[in-house]
């Protein structure tokens, strides 16, 4: 009789729970800033505090007519369940859902449960339990998310992704000033080309991506309150004597966000798709970073530091010290940007008034911003374990004195404006000579000395190297401030 084969571990059952995606598992100690603003847990937490600033407006504010006055003590009860909302608080608000089956709904009766129990903390004379009708009054579930979401993005983006992006980029510009003066020969369409240096074309990179750092450090965060379709239809009705547009827009700037009078069911998400785009515009330019370091690095212009990489290069061959840093952080990159892509696409389209292709693709941010949390460290660290080896730069730079060329005849084209004779088809001269072919110094030399160039011209050219035919890319770099 066989053996009963062995049942396999449901590793789902596991506690703590088996993480399904990477972000949640092995890269988890990296994204966890995250965790605070744009996991499901945040976002219950920013509901609350959504749902709690809200009644305390409405009854500060007078729009509610015989509405008890909350004291300091109210308030600050009331904001301290906010701030403690935990462990314990998650497992509740989980307990009451699964009751509710509606998620926002939860975080009504859960609020409704503190204000029962503030006489506990507060004593008899606590106004909150005969509140507790005015919790959740004119909203619409959307009036609760669009603004909780905003809170979690502006505070996700300000507190942790663009410190994090803002140190790369001063990293990548500190390294630009550092080789500054670097020669290195170019490569354009991966053929030898005009030289440069290498501290220059690391400035380029810096100072696109500080571009876009600009543009996400200026977006607009964008809310709203006012009901079911955007019309103050129940506001109106139930207490026509309010300034509710007032109220809405003091409501929204008193959480630090813009105000959006004109709206659907639902903020309109445009915001959301403007920031998504510059924040993928970053991952591309940062990509391109990542794939040219990776080149600079095959071609031995880059050393990386054993001491640095600290991992096994191969599982076979012993000599490897692999760029995984660069290659996972465009893997990462590429992760994000879709992602961020198809969040925006969606989130600018809504049927009619509402429809909620929206609810599932906001549960994303997250996970895309997280990936592009995790391709900033990783090229942070890979950029800290790499030195400059000045030997193949020089090695490239002096066997490609085709390169020179261009100097040459665009010499004799100044010389032919200024009048100099014997300066026609400069650009035909130079070609018949150095296309498609390696020059070396003695033929290059001895084709200047034979222009019949102006002799200050012509001493320039002779003193002329690859490396030292870097025009102002040195001094380029100082645009980065």
């Amino acid at each position: 009789m066989s053996a009963e084969p062995t049942r396999p571990v449901r590793l789902a059952e596991l506690e703590p729970a088996v993480a399904l995606g990477p972000l949640d598992g092995r890269y988890r100690p990296v994204v966890a800033p995250l965790v605070d603003h744009l996991s499901e847990a945040a976002l219950n937490r920013a509901r609350l505090q959504v749902e709690v600033e809200w009644l305390v407006h409405l009854t500060r504010t007078g729009a509610l007519p015989g509405a008890p006055t909350l004291t300091d003590k109210d308030v600050a009860y009331l904001r301290g369940v906010v701030a403690s909302f935990g462990q314990a608080e998650i497992a509740e608000l989980a307990e009451i859902e699964a009751e509710t089956r509606h998620d926002v709904k939860a975080v009504e009766y859960f609020l409704k449960r503190r204000l029962a129990a503030a006489p506990e903390h507060l004593g008899a004379g606590t106004v909150l339990p005969a509140v507790s009708e005015i919790v959740h009054i004119f909203c619409t579930s959307e009036d609760i998310n669009n603004l909780a979401y905003a809170i979690g993005v502006r505070d996700a983006v300000e507190q942790v992704w663009l410190p994090a992006a803002t140190a790369l980029v001063d990293d990548v510009a500190a390294l630009a000033r550092a080789q500054a003066d670097v020669p290195m020969l170019a490569r354009t369409h991966g053929q030898t080309a005009t030289p440069t240096t290498l501290g220059k074309e690391l400035a380029v990179f810096a100072a696109r991506l500080r571009r876009q750092l600009r543009r996400v450090a200026a977006a607009e965060y964008l809310g709203k309150a006012n009901g079911a379709t955007g019309t103050y239809g129940a506001h109106a009705v139930a207490v026509p004597t309010t300034d509710w547009e007032e109220v809405a827009r003091t409501f929204v700037e008193h959480l630090g966000l813009t105000w959006n009078p004109l709206t659907t069911q639902i903020e309109s998400h445009d915001w959301q798709a403007e920031l998504y785009a510059d924040v993928a515009r970053f991952n591309r330019v940062l990509h391109n970073l990542a794939t040219d370091v990776w080149t600079y690095i095959s071609l031995g212009y880059f050393r990386q530091r054993l001491s640095a990489q600290g991992s096994t290069g191969s599982s076979t061959m012993p000599h490897k010290v692999n760029p995984i840093r660069f290659e996972n952080a465009e893997a990462n990159l590429e992760i994000s940007s879709a992602l961020l892509d198809t969040i925006a696409a969606t989130l600018v389209t809504s049927r009619l008034q509402r429809d909620l292709t929206d609810s599932t693709t906001q549960r994303n941010i997250g996970v895309a911003f997280g990936h592009s949390l995790l391709a900033i460290d990783n090229v942070r660290r890979g950029l800290a374990g790499l030195d400059v080896d000045r030997v193949p730069l020089e090695r490239d730079l002096d066997a490609s004195w085709e390169v020179l060329g261009e100097a040459v005849q665009s010499a004799m084209r100044a010389a032919s404006v200024a009048g100099v004779e014997g300066m026609a088809d400069p650009y035909e001269r130079l070609k018949a000579l150095t296309r498609g072919q390696r020059v070396d110094a003695a033929a290059m030399r001895e084709l200047i000395g034979g222009l019949g160039l102006p002799s200050d011209v012509e001493a320039r050219l002779l003193a002329l190297t690859p490396a030292g035919y870097t025009g102002l890319a040195a001094s380029l770099v100082r645009h980065l401030g």
